[in-house]
Order: structure tokens, then C-alpha cells, then sequence
């Protein structure tokens, strides 16, 4: 991640994408042009980097030049467009490919067009590596496409963010949001986790995510996630990954506007992890740290009993059931234990004590974030 004045950006494509797609357009144009010599026309500032890289890459003769508009100042301004230097040379009768680097609203393509208008060309043509189809709002033809990207923005290979960012190889995409705190809460049973998940999400304004009730609640108002899961469910099959994210994808869409988020009983393994970092990262957010309850395994079956005892739950009366339960846990967050430790997001703690105890210590953790 990098940081520009003050916003935050993301990496987005990769310099060897770029490079793919460069060439890529280089020879779709030169194969529709032929033996012609087209006059490359790159629109400053932005695409300079791309004239440069392209007329590298076009395998036959060519001619390259510039305009220069005024096309946005800052991140989203993109009225007022002014041609500021025009064309310099006699293009009568010739073919002229506009090279952009980006194609977002289309204005600068309406200047583009009103300055080729009287200039005689045999034909004009528009080429550019990135287009942002859902903010296109022009009628002008696209001839040729490098990468469609959603409509974001971004910096790097040319573009700018208020003077900075073009000199960046890659391109990267703006983070927009950059206070969410995101938690994956874990204990093993009798640590008291659900009781820390309550008092958490009340502090610190955090919507709770517990796996078993995203999936009771999907089979049980029979939505298209949770009938897909139950028909896994009947047949005593696990349902899959997906299913699973695509459950709680829902679930934070329907918080976008929260301050973060408890995930309880979500990941289990290092595939869920990871799919679970690409969920948050299309969010612009991410994973703030895995916070496991530690609590020793005689506490806890003393716990436990002591539960069972008015709690009714079977699993909770018989000590083998409890102390495999608890041997289960740390089977499978041991591997999660290493994931998260490998991106310096793992805090393990005490978890015995009082609930205030329990809970302060929590909050040092999360306030160190």
C-alpha cells in the first residue's frame, strides 16, 4: 500500500499486465492498420508513459505526437476541459490514433474530437489501456480496449493523484476505506468468547458476525444461500467454501456503513483465511488482527461442567465430549495460528479472569491496531 498527499492507494495491476496489455494493443492496432503509417497523437500529461512503451512495442513505421489538455484537477473533477497546446503538424488525409490512458466520462474524448474536426484526417481512431465502462457517458467509439477496470481511482503509469503517482511502474487503486476495524475473535470452548464478542462490538461499534447464525438464519428464511447450503446439509456433505463467503459477502453489505466487524467461527482453515482476506479487500478493508482467548484446558472443562449443569446441552455434561471439543480447537487453529502470525495479525490472550479483566486486555489489543 502506498500513500499519496492524504489518501491511502492499493496495489491494482501489475507492471507485467500493463505490459501484456501494451502489447496486446500494439498489435491488434498495427494488424487493422496494415502497411499504413499512422500518427500516433498521445494525450498529455498523462499518457506519455503509454506513447512511450506503445511506439516501442508497434512492430512497423509510425509517427508519434502530442496534445496537451486540462482535463481534472484533484480526484474527481473532470469538467472544464481546455485544449492547452495544440497540433503542430499537417494531418490531411492522414490516420490518426488517439493514444489515452484512460477513458473514464469521455470529456477529454469530446475536446479530442472538436480539434481533429476540421483537420482533414483520412480517419480517427481511439486506443486506450485503461477504460472505465460504468463511467463512460459519450457516444464517441472506443476502437481499441487495453483493460476495463471499474470505476475507481487510480494512480500510477502515468496518472495522477495532485502531481504524484505517475512515476509508479504499476498501477494502484485508491483505498477509500481506511478506518475499519476488523476482527477474527477465536477461544476455544468455555474461553468465553461469545461474552467478549457482546461487550466488543458495544465498545467499539463493531457488527458481530457469528458463522452459526448467518446460517441459521439463511435456512431458516429459505433464502437461494441457505437453501444451497442445506441441500449440502441433507445429503451430510460439507458446504463449500463459497457458500459459506458468499453468506457473509451478504452480511457485510448489508453493514457497509459499519466501523468494522467480529468474524466468530470464520475462517477454520487457511483456504477460508485467505478467502476471506479477498473478501475484505474488495472492500477496501481488511483483516485487523486474529485474537484468540487462551485459557487452560482444566479451566475450561471445570467451566464447561459447571455449564452443563443449567445450560441442558449434552456436549457440555460429559467431560470426554468437552476435552475432545477442546483438542478439536486447537487442531484447527493451530494452522490459522501461523497464518495470521505470518502477517504479524495474531494476538493471543489471557482469557482468564474477570469479564472486565478479560475485556480491558481485549482493548489494549485492539487499540494498539
Amino acid at each position: 500500500m502506498i500513500k499519496l498527499h492524504d489518501k491511502y492507494f492499493k496495489p491494482f495491476i501489475s507492471a507485467k499486465q500493463i505490459d501484456d496489455a501494451m502489447e496486446g494493443l500494439a498489435l491488434e492496432i498495427a494488424q487493422d492498420i496494415g502497411d499504413e503509417i499512422p500518427v500516433f497523437v498521445g494525450i498529455l500529461n498523462g499518457s506519455f508513459m503509454v506513447v512511450s512503451d506503445f511506439v516501442k512495442k508497434y512492430p512497423k513505421p509510425c509517427e508519434v505526437t502530442f496534445i496537451k489538455l486540462a482535463s481534472y484537477e484533484g480526484v474527481k473533477s473532470t469538467e472544464d476541459i481546455q485544449r492547452l497546446i495544440g497540433l503542430t503538424q499537417d494531418l490531411t488525409g492522414r490516420t490518426v490514433v488517439i493514444l489515452e490512458d484512460i477513458i473514464d466520462s469521455g470529456n477529454t474524448l469530446a475536446e479530442v474530437h472538436r480539434i481533429f474536426k476540421n483537420e482533414k484526417v483520412k480517419s480517427l481512431k481511439i486506443a486506450t489501456l485503461f477504460y472505465k465502462p460504468e463511467a463512460y457517458k459519450k457516444d464517441f467509439k472506443l476502437h481499441y480496449v487495453g483493460i476495463e477496470i471499474p470505476n475507481k481511482f487510480i494512480v500510477g503509469y502515468g496518472l495522477d493523484y495532485d502531481g504524484l503517482g505517475r512515476n509508479i511502474p504499476e498501477v494502484y487503486q485508491i483505498k477509500e476505506t481506511q478506518h475499519m476495524t476488523n476482527l477474527v475473535l477465536f477461544g476455544p470452548p468455555g474461553a468465553g468468547k461469545g461474552t467478549q464478542a457482546e461487550f466488543l462490538k458495544t465498545k467499539y461499534n463493531l457488527v458481530h458476525i457469528s458463522t452459526g447464525d448467518v446460517f441459521r438464519y439463511n435456512i431458516k428464511n429459505a433464502t437461494a444461500l441457505g437453501m444451497l447450503a442445506k441441500s449440502y446439509m441433507d445429503k451430510g456433505e460439507l458446504v463449500p467454501d463459497q457458500v459459506t463467503i458468499d453468506m457473509l459477502n451478504a452480511e457485510v453489505e448489508k453493514n457497509a456503513d459499519a466501523n468494522g466487524f467480529i468474524f466468530d467461527g470464520f475462517p477454520r482453515t487457511n483456504a477460508q483465511a485467505d478467502a476471506l482476506d479477498k473478501l475484505m479487500d474488495s472492500k477496501d478493508s481488511q483483516i485487523n488482527a486474529m485474537i484468540a482467548l487462551e485459557v487452560e484446558d482444566e479451566i475450561l472443562v471445570e467451566r464447561l461442567l459447571g455449564r452443563g449443569k443449567t445450560s441442558g446441552r449434552a456436549d457440555d455434561a460429559d467431560e470426554s465430549i468437552i476435552r475432545n471439543r477442546i483438542k478439536e480447537y486447537y487442531d484447527k487453529t493451530a494452522v490459522l495460528k501461523d497464518f495470521y502470525s505470518a502477517q504479524g495479525k495474531y494476538f493471543g490472550v489471557n482469557g482468564v479472569g474477570s469479564i472486565e479483566d478479560i475485556t480491558e486486555r481485549l482493548s489494549t489489543v485492539i487499540d494498539s491496531l
